[in-house]
């Protein structure tokens, strides 16, 4: 090639113009180049910083400790940056909430939209529309009122022990989350992330049910103006979402405020993070403020816990139902669709599974803890769907197939129990919160094939019948957290780590729903023998307190007021000594912490569509 000379340049001229515009275009790309990379550190730059870097931002891991309760301080692990779309995973942009703190209420029930683009968010749910939906009024013709003398004054007592313990609550522990009665102070705990006032919300639809008004409407005056959603600390997935996103979603129902239904919306975003996994199986801790999630540091090589990230389903739903947005709706079906896919150890569910490979971690099956929930969520979304999740169905049923086959026993002395499964090997123990599943099983003995009807019945009043056996064998009337059936011993604890009782609900939830099942008297007499010892050990001058051996003569109490015990237990016995049409379960189906949700009917999913 040839370069010819320019008219009136020089050589040595045309070369000094080529450097001099050389120097200013490298000068100019380095001013450029400095100005853009500062935009990364201004305040306000989030939004560039989620176009152009990476969708795999990590994902703290913690590991070390046992203690499930116990606060966690999250490190970065090579598996977290690995994270990638995959098996219903999401991109981290498309789920990245806004972080941004406000400075009033009203902020903040702002429901930010940077987790929903490309989605329908009108969040037109028409209140009045979605009561034409229900079958029956909620709280009955007379509020449920028992004609029967007796039974209308066993009500009246649980009532008061509801008001007892929501007045000590009040007094001594207001916007901490439960109250320790024997000190007569608050207990604010670790497992909501920041989160206050746990037992003002888990109270909030009992105490509506029971006709408490004022306690009601201070319930409701708090949550307005001093629940706080803004907190910047480790929460448990499950517990928020059973306490907080149920209590919320049941208060909205039951009532149609629609502050609640803002404030749970809020919520139910901040949440969502912790779904950003390469398998969708989200991670059991999460920081509401940042959305950073991990695995609890107890729990097996890193993995998520069956009965936390099966328990979800309803909540979800309705919180789909109410935005008109499918994204939880989705995160929920997406860890269905890897539960399917995955094989399952005689059928079985283990309660320990990998968020990263979606595999099985270790092969411990429990109905109770770990497993509990996730079995009873299954038959409860199929009714929740108006008998339309088939799916749900043939999921519980396989499952509770592969649970007789392989954990259902019985004792030499004719107990039926479910023990727990340790790689093929029998663990002989039946813990307090398996006693759940007397109540899951009558309530779907309807919808199973018509031939094993009566058998369930059958195996559901047996299971209760153990469940009571339990309590009735202690010195106190009350049940152990675990109780065994070897070594010549039957229903009873054989360890004292095991003699506790905190105020659990899980019996006389199987009371309440067999009561509605059956009409069998004595599970209005259980329960009143509940109600007696509750009152003979566990009230203390300023609320009710566990017990720490209820074997023990003299009773030694742990000092803790469960939000649990309102939520759970008080409003089971409520509704066991009330008549069926409160919260009927034709139109209500109770999420694990008591929380009455509505049944999802075709007329109601299109009711926002209605003009």
């Amino acid at each position: 090639m040839v370069f010819r000379k320019l008219p009136g340049v020089s050589a040595s001229g045309m070369g000094l113009r080529l450097s001099q515009k050389f120097v200013f275009l490298l000068f100019l790309s380095g001013l450029v180049t400095l100005c853009f990379g500062a935009l990364f550190f201004l305040p306000d730059s989030v939004r560039l910083k989620r176009i152009f870097l990476s969708k795999t931002e990590s994902q703290p891991v913690t590991v070390g400790t046992k203690l499930k309760a116990l606060s966690r301080k999250p490190s970065v692990t090579n598996e977290a940056k690995t994270d990638k779309k995959d098996a219903g995973g999401e991109a981290l942009e498309d789920m990245t909430l806004s972080r941004s703190k406000t400075e009033s209420a009203s902020k903040d029930e702002k429901v930010t939209s940077s987790s929903n683009q490309g989605a329908n968010t009108d969040t037109s749910f028409d209140y009045n529309k979605f009561k034409k939906c229900l079958l029956k009024p909620p709280l009955g013709i007379e509020h449920g009122k028992p004609s029967d003398p007796q039974t209308l004054q066993r009500r009246e007592k649980v009532k008061e022990m509801m008001k007892f313990a929501w007045d000590n609550y009040k007094s001594f522990a207001w916007g901490k989350n439960e109250l320790r009665p024997l000190t007569r102070n608050g207990h604010i705990g670790n497992m909501f992330g920041g989160l206050r006032g746990a037992s003002i919300v888990d109270s909030l639809d009992t105490l509506y049910i029971m006709g408490l008004m004022d306690e009601y409407n201070d319930a409701k005056e708090w949550v307005e103006t001093s629940l706080d959603l803004n907190s910047n600390g480790e929460a448990s997935l499950f517990e928020v979402n059973i306490r907080y996103v149920g209590g919320l979603l049941s208060a909205y129902y039951l009532t149609g405020e629609e502050m609640f239904k803002r404030k749970v919306m809020v919520l139910g975003e901040k949440l969502l993070p912790a779904f950003n996994t390469p398998t969708g199986i989200p991670r059991g801790v999460i920081n509401l403020g940042s959305g950073t999630s991990w695995s609890w540091g107890w729990a097996s090589a890193g993995s998520s816990i069956l009965a936390e990230f099966g328990t979800l389903h309803l909540e979800f739903v309705h919180l789909s139902e109410l935005s008109n947005n499918g994204i939880y709706t989705e995160k929920v079906m997406n860890i269905r669709k890897l539960l399917n896919k995955i094989e399952k150890p005689h059928g079985l569910y283990p309660n320990f599974l990998s968020p990263v490979s979606g595999n099985w971690v270790q092969h411990h099956v429990s109905i109770g803890g770990l497993g509990d929930s996730f079995y009873e969520y299954l038959i409860k979304s199929y009714l929740m769907s108006d008998k339309t999740d088939e799916e749900a169905k043939t999921m519980y049923y396989s499952a509770l197939e592969a649970i007789e086959a392989n954990l259902v026993q019985k004792s030499p002395g004719g107990l039926t129990y479910m023990a727990e499964w340790r790689g093929g090997i029998l663990d002989h123990k039946m813990g307090h919160l398996a006693c759940f599943s007397g109540g899951m099983v009558v309530i779907g003995a309807d919808d199973g094939a018509p031939e094993k009807r009566q058998h369930y019945l059958d195996l559901a009043a047996e299971i209760t019948h153990t469940c009571h056996e339990s309590y009735s064998r202690s010195a106190t009337k009350l049940g152990p957290e675990a109780f065994r059936f070897d070594g010549g011993v039957e229903a009873t604890a054989t360890r004292l780590s095991d003699r506790y009782y905190i105020l659990r609900p899980e019996v006389i939830e199987s009371y309440m729903y067999m009561w509605r099942l059956t009409h069998d008297p004595k599970y209005r007499e259980w329960g009143w023998e509940a109600v007696e010892a509750l009152e003979q050990h566990c009230r203390v001058e300023a609320g009710f307190s566990g017990i720490r051996d209820v074997y023990a003569q003299t009773v030694s109490h742990d000092n803790m007021q469960q939000s649990f015990f309102l939520s759970e237990t008080l409003k089971y016995l409520y509704l066991l000594f009330s008549d069926d049409d409160l919260l009927p379960l034709e139109d209500w189906v109770f999420n694990t912490e008591a929380h009455p949700l509505p049944v999802v009917r075709k007329s109601f999913s299109l009711q926002k569509q209605v003009k």
